[in-house]
């Protein structure tokens, strides 16, 4: 039995995402400098304004992120909106999680 089995939720995507599209806090507009953990070298930054950039970084948000990071850069208003785009890029399962989660609509 791994770890990730003994607590269940904690390590898995279920267990990252905040409980509600009402706790994704992130801003609408602006340049949001991102934790050195999610970031390339010399890729710190993301133009939340900027739509390919914006959907590359909530998809990334959403994989690796944690709970924390989740809620403060992602804009629940701006998820739904890229939502269609940006659920073709996660892995099914993570991808109907959001979708239940944050009551998303799924793009099948």
């Amino acid at each position: 039995m791994t770890l990730a089995h003994l607590l269940p939720g904690r390590l898995g995507p279920a267990g990252r995402l905040p409980g509600r599209m009402e706790d994704l806090r992130g801003p609408a507009g602006g340049v949001i400098l991102l934790p050195r953990n999610l970031s390339w070298p010399g890729m710190r930054e993301c133009d939340v304004g900027d739509d390919r950039g914006r959907r590359s970084l909530y998809g990334l948000l959403l994989a690796q992120g944690s709970r924390n990071d989740i809620a403060r850069f992602v804009n629940a208003a701006l998820l739904r909106q890229d939502w269609p785009l940006i659920s073709r890029s996660l892995g099914a399962g993570l991808s109907r999680r959001c979708e239940r989660r944050f009551g998303l609509a799924a793009d099948r």
